[in-house]
């Protein structure tokens, strides 16, 4: 019970970091000209410090328990590889237009299913599966598509507005000014839907940029968690070994792969000192989240109520702050709230209704002498009433000897 304190702290700690992981990244692919690439170097360079050096100078001061395995190896590169891509789809998702405060909502909402859904695979528990899973699954969808709809739209700046004003003023003096042919405002009305055309068709393809990349970020974030439990597991529960292969994998991924793409594409110089800081302070709140887990699991909390603490909480952190940064009180209306709240709700939901494991039959107790099992009782049974009858019991008169083989 004393160590209580210690397991909400740290659940908390999670829950804020995880939270404002996704505004703080915002802020670095805004000051590098929306390059997710540059941003996901900050990023690699933050798991890095902390999910590499850190680990292996305490591994070198004190012996933890474990051992190091090929299978946890590999299992817990894997489990780094898709949290790095996660965070890759979280970037390109920010870079192409998406706001943190429905992005990472839809993200927390979906990840805890994903992670469910491999969960019961990995266990082979589908059969455990309850309606109130099934209820939850449905109150995430319902949630994610009502933040989707209703997200509040950021302020246009006052530069964005003036700008605005003036051409309409500038469109309003030309339509006033010499009369043209009926030839020239047939071509300028035809020139003016093809642009409106190409404006609605581009901002069609960004959405799908969009949703491809919160999809990605859903998939591989809601299957870091299971792999990662797998690699913890074949190196005999260690907790540092893993975190260490989370980490080279994300500098694998996140920054020596990025650089390369960079310097042969002949685009980094889009790296700024903001944009580099607000990056490596979004990867260092990743970090620390996952630490965060990690040390509340060590003082003896359980998935089964950490994981919907965190998952519950830090979407309204991520709101809170993104509407804060933003300014956008007054576009916040109660459907939107509604749906933050049943996507929490229902990623609650189905991760405490989650199917459990089917636990192995224990081996059967080797029998004792004093109490003979059934089948020995029976075959007793046949023996003692074998020797019981007659035919066993006496030999005719008439039987004969058997003849002994010829030579």
């Amino acid at each position: 019970m004393l160590k209580l304190p210690f397991v909400l702290a740290f659940t908390a700690m999670t829950a804020f970091f995880w939270g404002v992981y996704g505004v703080v990244l915002r802020f670095g692919t805004a000051a590098m000209d929306h390059n997710s690439l540059c941003a996901f170097v900050g990023v690699g360079l933050a798991y890095f410090l902390i999910a590499v050096l850190v680990p292996v100078a305490l591994l070198n001061r004190k012996r933890e328990v474990g051992h190091w395995s090929i299978s946890g190896t590999l299992l817990s590169l894997f489990a780094g590889a898709v949290g790095a891509l996660g965070a890759l789809g979280v970037a390109l998702a920010l870079s192409n237009g998406g706001q943190a405060i429905y992005v990472m909502p839809i993200v927390f909402g979906g990840a805890p299913v994903v992670n469910t859904l491999l969960t019961s695979w990995l266990n082979k528990s589908f059969s455990q599966i309850k309606p109130l899973f099934l209820l939850g699954m449905i109150m995430v969808g319902l949630g994610m598509v009502g933040v989707l709809i209703t997200k509040p739209a950021p302020k246009p700046s006052a530069t964005h507005a003036a700008s605005s004003h003036a051409s309409d003023e500038d469109s309003k003096k030309a339509d006033a000014g010499s009369g043209a042919s009926l030839s020239e405002k047939v071509s300028e009305a035809a020139s003016e839907v093809e642009s409106k055309v190409k404006k609605v068709v581009e901002r069609e393809v960004q959405w799908l940029y969009v949703g491809l990349s919160i999809a990605m970020a859903v998939l591989c974030w809601g299957s870091y968690g299971p792999f990662l439990h797998l690699g913890q597991g074949k190196m005999g529960g260690s907790r540092l070994r893993p975190f260490c292969c989370v980490g080279i994998a994300y500098f694998i991924i996140a920054v020596i792969i990025p650089i390369v793409i960079l310097l042969s594409s002949q685009a980094g110089n889009s790296f700024t000192l903001p944009g580099m800081f607000y990056s490596i302070a979004a990867g260092a709140a990743g970090a620390l989240g996952a630490l965060g887990i990690i040390m509340a699991f060590t003082y003896g909390g359980k998935p089964i109520f950490v994981m919907p603490l965190v998952f519950g909480f830090a979407p309204v952190i991520n709101t809170i702050a993104s509407i804060t940064i933003d300014q956008t009180f007054g576009g916040i209306n109660s459907v939107f709230i509604g749906s933050v709240l049943l996507g929490i709700l229902g990623a609650v939901t189905v991760l405490l209704n989650a199917p459990k494991a089917i636990p192995h039959g224990k081996p059967a107790a080797a029998p004792n002498a004093s109490t003979p099992s059934p089948n020995t009782s029976k075959a007793t049974e046949a023996i003692e009433s074998a020797n019981q009858s007659p035919a066993a019991s006496e030999t005719p008169a008439t039987m004969e000897p058997p003849t002994p083989p010829a030579s």
